[in-house]
């Protein structure tokens, strides 16, 4: 059995439910958003689950920990991966999964609190590691 073919449980995290068991030809990460259904979910969590056979432990399903959202509109590449909203700002969360702590919903178009990052800044932010 191919590990692309295993099933997948997705799970809402609120109000806590299982919205059913499929057959996934990608392997979404925490981060990304998938479509089921005709909705729009962002993946939380993602967790294996292994079964003891004939001594060896074995890849039996994935479940996926879901919220209902919306694609962001905004989004920038910040070393090789893709982050929610202006990573030019210095209030940004640098994260696939929240914008900032100051808009988290956005845009980051004609907000309020958008501050540049000063050239320092910059580098430390290059700097640092993931």
């Amino acid at each position: 059995m191919e590990p692309d073919s295993l099933p997948t449980e997705v799970i809402l995290t609120k109000p806590s439910k299982s919205l059913g068991k499929v057959h996934l030809d990608w392997n979404p990460q925490p981060g990304h958003y998938l479509d089921l259904e005709g909705k729009t979910y962002a993946v939380l969590e993602r967790r294996h689950r292994y079964q003891l056979k004939s001594g060896r432990y074995r890849l039996q399903n994935i479940a996926l920990y879901v919220q209902s959202a919306q694609r962001p509109i905004e989004k920038s590449l910040v070393e090789g991966r893709w982050v929610i909203g202006e990573a030019s700002c210095r209030f940004n969360a640098k994260s696939e999964l929240i914008r900032c702590a100051v808009n988290p919903e956005g845009p980051c178009a004609g907000c309020r609190f958008f501050e540049p990052l000063t050239e320092s800044e910059s580098e430390e932010t290059r700097s640092l590691p993931s």
